[in-house]
């Protein structure tokens, strides 16, 4: 397994982003929040991932990074739940943090795989 998060999989194009906004679907696993499209890419990579926290909720960037780094992280370590179960597709994905609670990195990182196995499961059903 490969748990690395590089360069290539940041989600960094202002189109691609856009597009999520006005044409992405969502799944929530509270106090997460996945936004995705499917995209084609070039390369081989098969996702891109951009992560945020509000900050209507964390007024500190101290704080907001914080998440941030967790947040990268929990992807990072758990990406490949998605890589296995998404077949030949791309997707986009924004990964939020939508709450005022501070959650610990264990309880984070039990949501985010929560999260995805959702998401595996709503794409499942849309086929």
């Amino acid at each position: 397994m490969n748990y690395t998060y590089p360069k290539t999989e940041k989600l960094k194009s202002k189109n691609t982003i856009d597009l999520l906004f006005s044409e992405g679907k969502s799944v929530s696993k509270y106090p997460l929040r996945l936004v995705y499209v499917p995209i084609t890419l070039e390369n081989e990579e098969q996702l891109k991932m951009g992560v945020s926290v509000s900050k209507k909720y964390f007024k500190k960037a101290v704080d907001r990074n914080y998440f941030k780094r967790v947040l990268r992280e929990t992807y990072r370590l758990n990406k490949q739940l998605l890589l296995d179960n998404l077949d030949t597709k791309s997707y986009a994905f924004m990964f939020f943090y939508q709450s005022k609670d501070r959650l610990s990195y264990q309880e984070i990182n039990e949501k985010t795989i929560q999260l995805f196995k959702k998401f595996i499961a709503t794409e499942k059903e849309a086929k």
